[in-house]
């Protein structure tokens, strides 16, 4: 897979908005945050940022721009997770799983879940 944009914090809200909605116009990304303390110039600000860095493609629409993501959701949290794992916990889940149980950073309720899938993917080996 081709690596991706990293992309900011601030950036990843602006895509989470176009995965969920595109092709999507800058009016509708703007309306779609504005629970967020950022002006509309924030955001268009934003959503170039995006387009240099190759997030976004995006067409003209009469004066209005509409933008669809280049990659989706699922291969950047796929990348994401592959770097946090080799940054943090050289590149082995176990080790980062075991660090949360050992930390007791995983409730009941998620050890029965992760217990259940590991029990399952078990049962299909």
């Amino acid at each position: 897979m081709k690596k991706l944009p990293q992309i900011s914090e601030a950036e990843y809200e602006v895509m989470k908005v176009i995965w969920a909605m595109s092709p999507i116009s800058t009016n509708d990304v703007v309306k779609q945050l504005s629970d967020t303390d950022w002006s509309p110039k924030t955001i268009q600000t934003l959503l170039k940022r995006l387009l240099k860095k190759g997030a976004l493609t995006y067409e003209k629409d009469g004066r209005m721009f509409v933008y669809s993501p280049v990659f989706t959701e699922e291969d950047y949290l796929k990348q994401e997770s592959s770097s946090f794992l080799n940054r943090f916990y050289h590149g082995t889940l176990n080790q980062m799983v075991c660090s949360f149980v050992e930390q007791d950073l995983l409730s009941q309720q998620e050890l029965a879940e992760l217990k259940q899938l590991l029990d399952s993917k078990m049962e299909e080996s």
